[in-house]
This record gives structure tokens, C-alpha cells and sequence, in this order.
């Protein structure tokens, strides 16, 4: 990881790896698939990440890794000083309610056989932050925050719209007060007309209660609006990473470079010209000896293909894995 923990550092993230098996001993042949395959990265205590990147990138897998639902298989992940991976118990517990996260799907997020109330208390209750006789005032004040009027904390998430379902799960996570929050893809489940409403309750929450946000997206004409840093994940690896305006303006990586120019632009006089990517996406189970853009890059080298770039910081804030920026 390129330079020195400081005071604002609150997640670091060092070499992380999380491979997943397919086969199996009786086909006689096991691979790996390499979901996320040695990320570096930090975020600092207030500050909103964007992670961008296609489908099939390693995005969730990695925010599912840092919160330790899903087993890394090597690497570490501290929070706050502490090492996440190997907490255990009643230090596990705490790291739980200070690390939250907001799942892709409101649908399939909550239980259908809970009330809104339950479902916004379960958390308060299981860490004992709230005492029966304040827990009503406490849920009608969460959903205040998120738009919904105190009526439906009697609802069933069966008789919300997806929209709703979603404000939810925003307030079900910051019901703990956490620190640290995983948006994972919380608008793509959600109708366009639906998806600005949940974003500016996102930003607006995050600003006035100073959390630190990782938020996963596939989408490059959101990050603007809430991300300070954007990374940029390809094929398991962070290929760029830069403040979101500069990164946004004037990518460095041609991978970066062509993501952007698929954003539809809303000047119909605008003269960007797209980049179209030919070649063959490298299997996620190959280990790669050089860049794993190199098959696909307009720009690639011989060098390239025999040696990966390290991710390393150049000019003005990028950090680029690139032989050539």
C-alpha cells in the first residue's frame, strides 16, 4: 500500500485476496476463480469511495470481503486499527455495529413476515442501544430521516414499492450509528424516476452524520454526485483510482478511459467519441502473468503481456497500474 497510515485513515485494505473453488474432487480438477485477486486500499473517516467497474468485476465480492461476510482468502482488512479477520466475540460484535452495509436488492433484503418497526428495531434491540420504552420514537425518527411517515412502520415490506423497500434498509443500517457504510449497487433495482430520491437521501445522510462510505456501482454518471475518490476494479484488481472530478475529466488508464466514453452524454452536440473494446475478456480461473487489460486494450505492448503494472500513485492524486501513465 503506497504511503503512511494517518489520524483520518479509518479502512485499510492490504493485498486482499478472496478466490472461490469450482470443480471439486470428484471431476478430478480444481480451479480458482479469482473474484477479488490483491486489492490495495483506504478510506478515510468521513470520506464517500465510489468502486466502479463492469459486471463480473469483483465489486461485491470485495465489500462483502472487507465486512468479512464473505471469507477472504488472504490478505488483510483493518478498521479502525483492528485487524477485521481475525476478530472474534464481543470485539466482532462492536465491529458489526460500527460497519454496516445496504444490499443491492430491497426485495430480498427484508423478511417478508417482519413489520417495518421490527425490522428497523431487530438491530437497536440485539445491541441493546435502545430501551422498549423509547424504541417506537426511536423507529418513527429513522424513517423520518429517510422520507417515510411514521404510518409505515405498521406495513409489511410486501406493501411498499421497491423505492420504499429501499429507505428500509437505508434506515435499518444507520439505525447503529455506524461509521462505516457498504452501499452495494443500492439504486440498480430501482426505477429511474425512484433512483435520484434514494441517492440524495444517501448523500445527505452520509454529509450530515460524517460516515465513511464505500459505494459499489456500476454506473459512472452517479459517482460525481456522492463520491470524493472513485477506484476503478477490473477483473479483481484496482486498475485506477483518483478524486472523482479529476478521474471523471481526464482518466488515465484506457480502461477508465473506455468505461467513461460509454456514459450517454446529454450535449447532443458533444463530439466524445466512444471507445469500443475488442478481444477476449481473460477467464476469471487463469492466472494472468501480465496486465489483465492487455487482451482488450487498444493500447497494449509486449511488455504488457509479460509483466502486470503495480498499482502505483503518479501525478495529482492517481494511483494507475498502467506501464504507459
Amino acid at each position: 500500500m503506497v504511503g503512511v497510515k494517518s489520524d483520518s485513515e479509518l479502512l485499510h485494505v492490504s493485498d486482499l485476496k478472496t478466490h472461490f473453488p469450482i470443480g471439486g474432487r470428484w471431476s478430478g480438477k480444481r480451479e480458482w476463480v479469482r473474484a477479488v485477486d490483491g486489492v490495495d486500499l483506504t478510506i478515510n473517516r468521513g470520506e464517500a469511495l465510489a468502486l466502479v467497474g463492469e459486471s463480473g468485476s469483483g465489486k461485491t465480492t470485495l465489500g462483502r470481503s472487507i465486512l468479512a461476510l464473505v471469507p477472504p482468502t488472504s490478505g488483510s482488512v483493518r478498521f479502525d486499527g483492528i485487524d477485521v479477520l481475525s476478530a472474534r466475540g464481543k470485539e466482532l460484535r462492536e465491529l458489526r455495529r460500527r460497519m454496516q452495509i445496504i444490499f443491492q436488492d430491497p426485495y430480498a433484503a427484508l423478511s417478508p413476515r417482519m413489520q417495518i418497526e421490527s425490522i428497523v428495531a431487530e438491530p437497536l434491540r440485539l445491541h441493546g442501544l435502545v430501551n422498549n420504552h423509547a424504541m417506537e420514537e426511536t423507529v418513527v425518527q429513522l424513517l423520518g430521516e429517510v422520507g417515510l411517515e411514521p404510518y409505515f412502520m405498521h406495513r409489511f415490506p410486501h406493501e411498499m414499492s421497491g423505492g420504499q423497500r429501499q429507505r428500509i434498509a437505508i434506515a435499518r443500517a444507520l439505525s447503529l450509528q455506524p461509521d462505516f457504510l457498504i452501499a452495494d449497487e443500492p439504486l440498480s433495482a430501482l426505477d429511474v424516476s425512484v433512483q435520484a430520491q434514494i441517492l440524495n437521501i444517501l448523500v445527505e445522510l452520509q454529509k450530515k452524520r460524517g460516515i465513511a462510505m464505500l459505494f459499489i456501482s456500476h454506473d459512472l454518471s452517479v459517482v460525481a454526485q456522492i463520491a470524493d475518490r472513485t477506484a476503478v476494479m477490473y477483473l479483481g484488481k484496482i486498475v485506477e483510482e483518483a478524486p472523482t472530478s479529476r478521474l471523471l475529466s481526464t482518466p488515465q488508464h484506457p480502461y477508465t478511459q473506455a468505461l467513461i466514453s460509454a456514459v450517454p452524454e446529454p450535449d447532443p452536440d458533444s463530439q466524445r467519441e466512444r471507445i469500443r473494446l475488442t478481444g477476449e475478456l481473460p477467464s476469471p480461473t487463469e492466472s494472468l502473468q501480465g496486465c489483465p487489460f492487455a487482451s482488450r486494450c487498444p493500447e497494449v505492448q509486449d511488455v504488457c503481456r509479460a509483466d502486470a503494472p503495480p498499482l502505483e500513485m503518479k501525478r495529482d492524486g492517481y494511483r494507475v497500474a498502467c506501464h504507459f501513465r
